[in-house]
């Protein structure tokens, strides 16, 4: 049966909390997302993640440590050769890459890829640069419905990105091209994490919406995961959010999309209202694509408030055989130069109804204990060549 019936991880996108040791050879130095947050916030209301102990965790400028935190709390490491959201989260369930994706961020696509594509799909390209999606609708939309051109942009992350209008573009030919996209991308040196559709509505500039149709063509993870050998053993493995995308639906058994970061949690809300026996893995993508990739601190600490508000719906409802671990899968300090993640630390908050002791972990050398642990509590095993020991001992 294992410990614990149902286990609840949730993935704050990008929460770091602080420069990993080895952060300066990705461009990073003095990185701290959570701590420079802290710094720009006038009254941080955090109270439920404050009483589970991440101002003991991290010392926060105004903010008050608990004096008997209710949860266990200490730093991840990454092992991993990267800092982008497939890299963070596969670690997470136990595979250790050591090439990192590719991104284009500086450079937009090498020329030979760009003319691939536009053989291949029979579409001339406009853009390839690293934009905001809606920033380059409203640069570029009139232009692709007036000419059938295709937009094709990345970001921060290991991205390839292509709009198209729903009414003149099409979204079959959006998803044909795309495929193409996919299909081009494996090779080694064009290797980018997710192709990802972007539809869009409208028929001018300031007019242009994306759509819901969005649809993310990830590469499967590279090897066996912590959820391939939950789901192989009959446990129920609930993904929200963005947590589908980026495993490419592999030993997913329910996925739910969210509309933000705050409907993720009042998803997550729901489910811990119904019963299942496995595990609830959950991605809150708003802190990063908002606010971390877009250089602003207080949204991004105006956006940790209502994710407090919606913890402390949640945690009333949990049982004492649920298990609840928050974390990150990377950093993005809004105050750092430049639009990119950063190599940092994540926190790991660990608390469960059952628990009568709490407090502070040593630091982990990597994010695989989370899968580790999962497995440890089901009576699992992971395969061999899988990172992360459990930490299921610890808690009492």
């Amino acid at each position: 049966m294992g410990r614990f019936n149902r286990v609840f991880v949730i993935v704050i996108d990008s929460l770091g909390v602080g420069a990993m040791p080895d952060s300066e050879k990705f461009g990073d130095v003095g990185v701290d997302t959570l701590g420079h947050i802290a710094e720009h916030m006038e009254n941080f209301r955090i109270p439920n993640l404050v009483q589970m102990g991440i101002a003991n965790l991290h010392p926060l400028k105004g903010v008050e440590p608990a004096k008997a935190p209710s949860a266990y709390y200490g730093r991840l490491r990454e092992a991993s050769n990267g800092k982008d959201t497939m890299t963070g989260h596969w670690e997470m369930m136990g595979i250790y890459t050591t090439k990192p994706f590719k991104t284009f961020t500086d450079t937009g696509f090498p020329p030979e890829l760009i003319s691939e594509l536009e053989k291949r799909t029979g579409h001339k390209i406009i853009g390839n640069k690293s934009a905001s999606g809606t920033e380059i609708l409203d640069e570029l939309g009139e232009e692709e419905i007036a000419t059938g051109h295709m937009i094709v942009y990345t970001s921060a992350d290991s991205v390839l990105q292509i709009c198209g209008n729903e009414e003149t573009f099409g979204l079959e030919e959006l998803y044909r091209c795309c495929e193409i996209a996919r299909e081009l991308t494996l090779k080694e040196e064009w290797r980018v994490g997710r192709v990802i559709a972007r539809p869009y509505v409208g028929k001018k500039k300031g007019e242009f919406v994306r759509t819901s149709n969005r649809h993310d063509y990830a590469l499967p993870p590279s090897g066996v995961t912590a959820l391939d050998i939950l789901k192989k053993n009959g446990l129920d493995v609930i993904s929200v959010g963005k947590i589908r995308d980026i495993f490419d639906g592999v030993g997913i058994t329910e996925g739910y999309k969210s509309k933000s970061s705050v409907h993720g949690m009042e998803q997550t809300i729901e489910l811990a209202g119904k019963p299942f026996h496995g595990l609830c893995f959950v991605n809150l993508v708003d802190f990063d694509a908002l606010w971390g990739h877009r250089r602003n601190p207080v949204g991004y600490g105006q956006e940790l408030e209502r994710f407090d508000e919606k913890l402390g719906e949640l945690l009333p409802l949990l049982k004492e055989d649920d298990l609840l671990m928050i974390t990150a899968d990377h950093g993005n300090d809004p105050t750092y130069t430049g639009t990119d993640h950063t190599r940092e630390k994540v926190p790991l908050l660990v608390w469960s109804p059952a628990f009568k002791e709490s407090g502070a972990m040593p630091e982990q050398e990597n994010f695989g204990v989370i899968g580790a642990t999962v497995l440890d509590n089901f009576g699992l095993k992971p395969e061999e060549g899988m990172i992360g020991s459990s930490l299921l001992e610890r808690f009492r």
